[in-house]
């Protein structure tokens, strides 16, 4: 049986080894979202897969749901990208924007809010805190179906963990200048 969260560990636990996580983490997504190219964002490998722009809307909409549940201590409901928001680049700009300010807020987060009992849709409940970690998952998740698109509609593929193959291809050629 797992101990209880205590709020010291929950402060340790955000701002100790989350904050730093989840900073490199939204680096890496946004540009995974800004790769894809807006004349090919209904690129779909499958037919009951989603569509290059469903992925990049889920992702930023799903991963400030997250964020917004760890700062609330409550899953909200409704939440998502505005509908004037309509391309890669503009859903990347909004969630690098919305990114930053609840990532102010989560730093100032104190160990009593992070261990409130929070619940996911009935489905099950947790410290507020872990729902950084849910979050994060969920985003890597996605964000590797995404990439996994990026060369079928022919855009390059940055570096996510470690060089890609297409940013050392562009690092070559920038040295043989």
């Amino acid at each position: 049986m797992p101990r209880p969260l205590t709020p010291d560990l929950a402060e340790f636990w955000l701002q100790d080894l989350l904050l730093g996580t989840l900073k490199n983490e939204s680096r890496t997504t946004k540009k995974i979202l800004e790769a894809v190219p807006a004349d090919k964002a209904e690129h779909r490998p499958d037919p009951f897969a989603r569509t290059a722009m469903e992925l990049v809307r889920h992702i930023a909409a799903a991963e400030m749901r997250f964020l917004e549940t760890t700062i609330n201590a409550e899953f909200p409901t409704t939440a998502g990208l505005p509908e004037s928001v309509k391309t890669p680049a503009e859903v990347a700009a909004w969630y690098s924007e919305n990114f930053a300010r609840n990532f102010e807020k989560l730093a100032q987060l104190k160990g009593d809010h992070l261990v409130k009992i929070t619940d996911f849709r009935g489905i099950f409940k947790l410290p507020a805190v872990a729902f950084l970690q849910v979050g994060m998952n969920h985003s890597i998740h996605h964000r590797g179906q995404l990439s996994s698109y990026l060369r079928c509609m022919g855009a390059k593929v940055p570096s996510i963990y470690g060089e890609s193959f297409d940013d050392a291809q562009a690092r070559t050629k920038a040295a043989q200048a």
